[in-house]
């Protein structure tokens, strides 16, 4: 009888802008592993805007999220207080970001499930060689991309996608996240048309919620069909 050999779930969450919920996204799949019985490693690779950077709030919610023991400079090696691009962030700091740094980290979760969480969008700049989307193809992860359930979406998907394809970058899911109460007409039909149109699984749109238990719930209702299927 042929062994089936199962690999872990693997995967690098970025967005078509910043504050599209790619936290609350990666969040989700961390829990839903968790909770699956698996030990999932979160990696925030590069986070600004941290209030505290001995205490960056994404990464610190990815690691609860996961139920994780691992060393907070292993989760979040790279930490900046401007709510700027990490690359932006640096200069003005007269340094740069160590590419090498990223990747030791990254390393030291090999043969785990694993979620990464970018920052913004795929041409944010991480140094003065190297984009999001750089990091993207030299960690080889599929992407899971987080957009707007919003007027607008379906242009910003589409560049996205469009510049995921053209680095041979495979693209597992589109999340939409509704990121304010009132419902836009163009919502399912958008879902609709980016499936038909690039041929991608469209996962969502996660609803809006003001409780934080109830979004976090919406996420991995939405999510959990992802992770599950990953594991077949």
């Amino acid at each position: 009888m042929r062994k089936v050999i199962r690999t872990p779930f693997r995967i690098f969450v970025t967005g078509t802008d910043t504050g599209v919920g790619k936290t609350e996204t990666a969040a989700a799949l961390l829990s839903l592993l968790a909770d699956s019985g698996h030990r999932p490693a979160p990696f925030k690779p590069y986070e600004s805007g941290c209030a505290s950077v001995a205490a960056p709030a994404d990464a610190l919610t990815l690691k609860t999220a996961a139920q994780s023991d691992d060393d907070l400079a292993a989760i979040c090696p790279h930490r900046f207080r401007a709510p700027l691009a990490p690359g932006v962030a640096a200069a003005r700091l007269g340094c740069r970001s160590d590419l090498r740094k990223t990747l030791r980290a990254f390393h030291t979760f090999d043969d785990r499930a694993l979620v990464v969480e970018g920052a913004g969008g795929l041409f944010v700049p991480l140094d003065p060689a190297h984009d999001v989307i750089d990091l993207i193809a030299l960690l080889n992860l599929p992407v899971l991309l987080v957009a707007r359930a919003r007027l607008g979406t379906l242009n910003h998907v589409a560049l996205s996608l469009h510049s995921l394809a053209a680095r041979k970058i495979p693209v597992a899911a589109v999340v939409l996240s509704r990121s304010e109460a009132t419902r836009d007409r163009s919502e399912r039909g958008n879902a609709e048309l980016i499936r038909r149109r690039h041929r991608v699984q469209v996962l969502g749109p996660v609803p809006y919620e003001v409780d934080p238990g109830r979004r976090r719930i919406a996420f991995r209702r939405a999510l959990q069909l992802l992770v599950k299927t990953s594991g077949r």
